[in-house]
């Protein structure tokens, strides 16, 4: 059966691949022979146990990630990590973090309240339209760790080269770019990604972190679920986990394994930013907001400089089946995400559209 879908660019929730989709829909009603649906059964059960293993198996497959470091599926989502991060990995109580966007911005307000927060740089003042320069941080001999937000989705920014630590661990919120490239997981002490917006439904975050990060020495009055600890002893199964999401994350990664892995997906990401960015490059009426160095492949802000006609498009757009292209409240605009799961057709049917607008309101 063929449905009439919309091209969905939401910053997230956000569009998910169709073979999953149609995979999850066969199965909905009776998952292999259970007589349930995934929503239905217990998470202590022998078949649930079985989708959180190959879920799990798929992913370090996928990531090739280290035996030295624990995944986790943790409820949430990113905004949940803010404050986890510092609570289990703040020993001496110092932190440095790169400021380069909203989410950032909120995750250094929420360490604050936890320990002395060193900003070792910021692209504030270039309005967060590029990363800064991090090749020679002022880092504090005790500092617990770096943080960084590796992909800013509401400011389109992404990073191409890490920062140097000086040896400290490194920390990166990639919730929206998680699995969009290549990944060096060694690179990192802790990586962690809300799944709404390249992997799954809404509610959940996936976390990847080295095992001596994980600590038994926390502040007794820590609450018991905000201990990674609690998540890697418990198997993330420390109470009932979200399982519709563990189960269709599952399914996405095994789904990008058989498309050929990150590098596959990494080049298919590549051109279908590129569609996007030529035409903003030629484009009269509308502009991009980022630096050409530090541009997302997943989130692309863009604006006409005049917010009236902004909101013009943005109806234009959802009357020619193109939703959610207005830009965050925050900075207005426009904005096309454009993750894993959207195709190629899609971007160009949209830079199709606008070229006709600017044709037309020109």
């Amino acid at each position: 059966m063929k449905y009439n879908r919309t091209y969905n660019f939401s910053a997230g929730p956000a569009t998910m691949p169709e073979p999953v989709l149609e995979e999850i829909r066969d199965e909905m009603m009776n998952y292999r022979g259970s007589g349930m649906c995934v929503m239905e059964m217990s998470h202590r059960s022998p078949v649930f146990q079985q989708i959180v293993d190959e879920a799990e198996r798929d992913l370090r497959e996928l990531m090739h990630i280290p035996d030295n470091y624990r995944v986790l599926f943790i409820q949430g989502g990113a905004t949940l990590q803010f404050a986890m991060i510092p609570v289990n990995l703040m020993k001496n109580g110092v932190a440095c973090y790169v400021e380069t966007g909203a989410w950032s911005k909120k995750a250094i307000a929420e360490a604050k309240k936890y320990g002395d927060v060193h900003v070792v740089a910021s692209s504030r003042d270039r309005n967060f339209c590029c990363i800064p320069d991090c090749s020679n941080l002022d880092i504090p001999e005790n500092a617990d760790y770096v943080y960084i937000c590796e992909n800013e989705t509401i400011h389109g920014v992404t990073w191409n080269r890490l920062p140097d630590t000086r040896g400290h661990v490194l920390v990166s919120d990639q919730s929206s770019m998680f699995l969009s490239r290549p990944c060096n997981v060694s690179d990192y002490g802790l990586i962690y990604a809300g799944v709404q917006k390249n992997v799954g439904p809404a509610g959940m975050v996936v976390a990847i972190i080295r095992e001596d990060l994980i600590r038994e020495d926390l502040d007794p009055r820590t609450p018991i679920y905000m201990s990674y600890k609690t998540h890697a002893d418990n198997g993330s199964m420390y109470n009932t986990p979200n399982c519709w999401a563990i189960y269709c994350c599952g399914k996405v990664f095994r789904y990008l394994r058989s498309i050929g892995g990150l590098e596959e997906m990494e080049r298919r990401n590549i051109e279908k930013a590129r569609v996007m960015y030529d035409f903003l490059d030629s484009s009269e009426m509308f502009t991009g907001t980022v630096d050409r160095e530090c541009r997302s492949l997943m989130n692309i802000p863009f604006v006409t400089g005049n917010r009236d006609l902004d909101a013009k498009v943005v109806a234009a757009a959802r009357a020619a089946g193109f939703d959610n292209l207005k830009g965050h409240k925050s900075v207005g605009g426009l904005r096309a995400s454009v993750y894993n799961a959207m195709p190629r057709e899609g971007v160009e049917a949209l830079v199709e559209f606008l070229k006709k607008f600017e044709a037309e309101n020109g």
